[in-house]
C-alpha cells in the first residue's frame, strides 16, 4: 500500500515473519480438507501454539506470550492477508482468553491458561441466543446457584468453534427479573454431563469454521467456575466487546489491501477486446477509489490500534472502527468481484472467496446497526 506504518516496533514485525510462515506452511495447504471437514484440525492448533502464535498478550507467568495489542493485530492481519479461512485464532486468543487475564481469579489463571495457550484447550465464548441476536441483556439461559453449583439451562447458537472447543465462556441469567443487571460469565467445561453440541451450521461462506448451537441441560459446574462478580457479566461483556470489534476492523483492512493487490493483478493479465481490463478507464477509475478508501480504512486504523494498545480506545471509536471497516471492504469486494466478471463468481479465485466469508463481519461483533446506535449516542 506504499503507506509508513508506525504503529509496529520490530518485536511486532519479528511476529509477523513467523506468522506469516505458519500460515503459508501449516495452514494453507489443509484449507481444502478443513472445507470438506467442516472444521480445522486440533495438531494445527498445538502446532500453532508451540509457535508461540496462540494468546500473545496473556502474560508470560500464565503461559502466554507477554505481549501487547500489536502482536494480536500482527497475526490477525497476516492470517487473513493469507488467505486461510476458518481458523478461529482471535475468538480463542483475543476476545475470550483476555476475560480470564482481566476478570479471572489469580486460581483461574493458572487453573486455565497455560493449556488455553498452548492449544490444548481450546476456547469459544456464547453470547448469542436463537431469539435475541445482538441484544445480549435479553439472553434467557439461565444458571441457579444450587449449594456450590451453578446449575445452567439453556441454548446458544452461532458459536465459532463450537466444535474445536474444550471450554466455553456462558453468558447467562443469575437474576433473571434484572434484565442486564442479571448477566453473569461462567466457564463451562465441555466434558460435563448435560452439554450437547448441536449440528454444524450451514453458513454461506467460511465452511472450515465450526460454527455450531450448544445446548445446557441441567448442566452443573462449581461456582468458582463464575468469572468475575455474579450479575456484573453485562459491565464485563460491554468492556472487552471493544476490543472485539477493533480487531475485526484491523483484519477487515489488511484483507481490503491485499484483494485490491490480487485484483490488480488480475485486471492486467486478463484480455477483453483485444485489450487488458486495466486498460479500460472504468477500471483504474474503480480500483482509484477502492484504493483511497483501503488507505482510509488503514489510516484510520492504525490510528486506533495505537490508541487501544495504550488502552485510551472508548466504545464509540470501537464502534466508528468496525462499522467503517466492514462496510467499506464490504462496497470494494462487490467492485472487485464485478472487475473479474464472471470469474469473480468462481470459489477458485480469492475474490470469490472474500465474497462469501467476510459478508459476516458486517452482523458478528455486533452488527452495523448496533454500531451505528453506539456512536449516535454521542453525537
Amino acid at each position: 500500500m506504499n503507506i509508513h506504518r508506525t504503529v509496529y516496533r520490530d518485536d511486532h514485525d519479528m511476529l509477523r515473519e513467523t506468522a506469516r510462515r505458519f500460515f503459508e506452511r501449516e495452514c494453507l495447504p489443509r484449507q481444502a480438507e478443513w472445507d470438506k471437514a467442516g472444521r480445522t484440525d486440533r495438531e494445527t492448533w498445538l502446532k500453532a501454539g508451540r509457535e508461540g502464535l496462540l494468546c500473545v498478550t496473556v502474560p508470560t507467568e500464565y503461559g502466554g506470550g507477554g505481549g501487547d495489542f500489536g502482536h494480536s493485530c500482527v497475526l490477525a492481519e497476516e492470517l487473513h492477508r493469507s488467505g486461510v479461512s476458518g481458523m478461529s485464532l482471535s475468538v480463542h486468543s483475543d476476545i475470550t482468553a483476555p476475560y480470564i487475564v482481566r476478570f479471572g481469579t489469580e486460581e483461574q489463571k493458572h487453573r486455565w491458561l497455560p493449556k488455553i495457550c498452548r492449544g490444548e484447550t481450546i476456547m469459544a465464548i456464547a453470547m448469542t441466543e436463537p431469539g435475541t441476536g445482538s441484544d445480549l441483556k435479553s439472553i434467557r439461559t439461565s444458571a441457579v446457584r444450587d449449594g456450590d453449583e451453578y446449575v445452567i439451562n439453556g441454548s446458544k447458537t452461532f458459536i465459532s468453534n463450537g466444535l474445536n472447543c474444550d471450554m466455553v465462556l456462558v453468558a447467562c441469567k443469575t437474576d433473571p427479573s434484572a434484565g442486564a443487571k442479571g448477566v453473569s460469565l461462567i466457564m463451562v467445561e465441555t466434558d460435563r454431563a448435560g452439554f450437547r453440541r448441536g449440528r454444524k451450521l450451514d453458513k454461506v461462506g467460511q465452511p472450515a469454521a465450526d460454527t455450531t448451537e450448544l445446548f445446557f441441560d441441567n448442566v452443573r459446574v462449581p461456582v468458582d467456575n463464575l468469572l468475575g462478580e455474579e450479575n456484573k457479566g453485562f459491565v464485563c461483556l460491554m468492556q472487552e466487546l471493544a476490543q472485539e470489534r477493533l480487531i475485526i476492523a484491523v483484519y477487515c483492512a489488511a484483507k481490503l489491501e491485499r484483494l485490491l493487490e490480487q485484483t490488480i493483478e488480475y485486471v492486467k493479465e486478463r484480455k477483453a477486446f483485444d485489450q487488458t481490463v486495466w486498460d479500460f478507464q472504468n477500471t483504474k477509475f474503480k480500483l482509484a477509489d477502492v484504493k483511497a478508501q483501503a488507505v482510509a480504512v488503514r489510516t484510520m486504523v492504525d490510528y486506533y490500534i495505537a490508541e487501544h494498545m495504550k488502552r485510551r480506545i472508548s466504545v464509540q471509536e470501537a464502534a466508528i472502527a468496525k462499522l467503517f471497516a466492514t462496510e467499506t471492504l464490504w462496497k470494494c469486494i462487490d467492485e472487485m468481484v464485478q472487475l473479474h466478471g464472471g470469474y469473480g463468481y468462481m470459489l477458485e479465485y480469492p475474490i470469490a472467496r472474500a465474497f462469501t466469508d467476510y459478508r459476516i463481519t458486517r452482523v458478528f461483533g455486533g452488527t452495523s446497526e448496533v454500531q451505528r446506535d453506539l456512536i449516535s449516542r454521542k453525537l
